[in-house]
């Protein structure tokens, strides 16, 4: 069997061992792929490793040896789906890997919002500390996260996970979702999403973007903040009016943004958000400890001998 990965530098940048693909198979490692070398690359392919890589139906029809796609995220936006089914293609995504580290970097965020570890270690090196009355200082208020509130808007893994943990830190917990009675939590309260945004101090998305909730939060719901509130995106880009967060920002309607996506990744024309006040922005990263993309790699390991063994796993094309 020859397996190709057609974009593989973001889940195996160098420090991730092939070894148990190659095993397998025959494999060949692409870093990226442009999409004008896409069709050539994966000619010879039976199976397809891909993460962003754009697999259209004009591209499935030059791959007539293709036999399976397992795509190295849990999205798969990217494959068209009716034209692998049509073909007999088995499409498998991965699903769970970045639970812990997403969760992670949300508190990473946040604490970077209000403890503002680096502004203070800049200050230092700038002799600030050196020339201080006291022996202590801040550069500005600080919140305590124990006894605030924290709005979870999506409450799947990764939301009930940022749950614990915040309620590790002593804060209360509200949330939307689809199911409140099946994945009813102690200490979780659902609310509608006006009531979320109103009544939080912190807001975190986690909901997949679908076209019923793009750019959901909008003007209406940040107006409904609190000052001394917080906004953090590591799910997509998507759900947020960029435009209505900057003017947020700006106007003092909320305390800060922490965001780990934008609405285009990478952003090669700039981004607005790029110069708001109080906004962090990190580069899609929030997925990408190594123990995350351990997983996934071993996740994606499981999907190829699935296939190879006829009992397929995470497919998700009929």
């Amino acid at each position: 069997m020859q397996i190709t990965a057609l974009d593989a530098q973001t889940m195996n940048p160098g420090d991730l061992s092939w070894a148990p693909l190659e095993k397998l198979g025959s494999l060949t490692v692409y870093p990226y792929s442009p999409a004008d070398k896409v069709a050539e690359r994966a000619k010879d392919a039976d199976i397809l490793l891909v993460n962003k890589v754009v697999l259209s139906t004009q591209v499935l029809q030059q791959l007539p040896q293709l036999q399976c796609i397992c795509v190295t995220a849990t999205g798969y936006n990217n494959i068209d789906l009716q034209a692998a089914s049509e073909r007999g293609i088995p499409v498998c995504n991965a699903v769970g890997y970045s639970t812990d580290s997403v969760a992670q970097h949300v508190f990473a965020l946040l604490l970077g919002l209000t403890n503002r570890v680096h502004a203070h270690h800049t200050s230092v090196q700038a002799g600030e500390w050196q020339r201080s009355p006291d022996f202590s200082y801040t550069l500005s208020s600080i919140p305590e996260l124990a006894g605030l509130t924290m709005g979870i808007y999506g409450f799947g893994r990764i939301g009930q996970r940022v749950a614990e943990i915040a309620q590790a830190f002593g804060m209360k917990i509200l949330a939307t979702h689809k199911h409140p009675k099946r994945d009813a939590r102690p200490g979780v309260q659902f609310v509608e999403l006006p009531e979320l945004f109103s009544n939080s101090d912190v807001v975190s998305l986690h909901a997949p973007l679908s076209p019923d909730n793009r750019e959901i939060v909008n003007e209406e719901l940040l107006q409904r903040m609190k000052p001394t509130a917080y906004l953090i995106n590591t799910g997509r880009g998507g759900l947020i009016d960029e435009a209505a967060l900057k003017r947020a920002l700006q106007q003092g309607h909320l305390a800060g943004a922490g965001l780990d996506v934008l609405s285009t990744e990478p952003p090669k024309q700039g981004n607005i958000l790029t110069t708001a006040p109080n906004c962090l922005i990190s580069p899609h990263m929030a997925w990408a400890t190594k123990a995350s993309r351990q997983r996934l790699l071993n996740i994606t390991v499981e999907n190829v001998r699935g296939y190879l063994m006829y009992e397929l796993q995470n497919q998700v094309n009929p």
